[in-house]
């Protein structure tokens, strides 16, 4: 896997904004990641420094459309420690 296929997307909330300000950032990320290879790829493409990766799964909720009903997927959630000094430029003009 490379490094794109481990980092889907970043996670744009208002709970993942308030912790920018601690310098942690939220990725959905591949579910058969692990923490290693999630901190290798966040490194790789970001240029930056890792120091704490932690994750998370997070169950699908149940959603109904008119007769049909079904579940979101399920999903891995990565919240990534940067080092002191060190940001990410994607999140910049949120």
């Amino acid at each position: 896997m490379n490094a794109w296929d481990i980092i889907k997307k970043p996670v744009i909330t208002e709970k993942s904004m308030q912790m920018l300000e601690e310098n942690k950032y939220t990725f959905i990320v591949d579910m058969r990641a692990n923490k290693p290879e999630i901190r290798k790829a966040v490194e790789e493409l970001f240029k930056v420094k890792v120091s704490k990766v932690r994750t998370m799964r997070v169950k699908g909720k149940p959603k109904r459309f008119r007769a049909s009903v079904g579940r979101t997927p399920d999903r891995k959630k990565a919240i990534i420690t940067l080092e002191e000094g060190q940001k990410i430029e994607l999140f910049e003009g949120m």
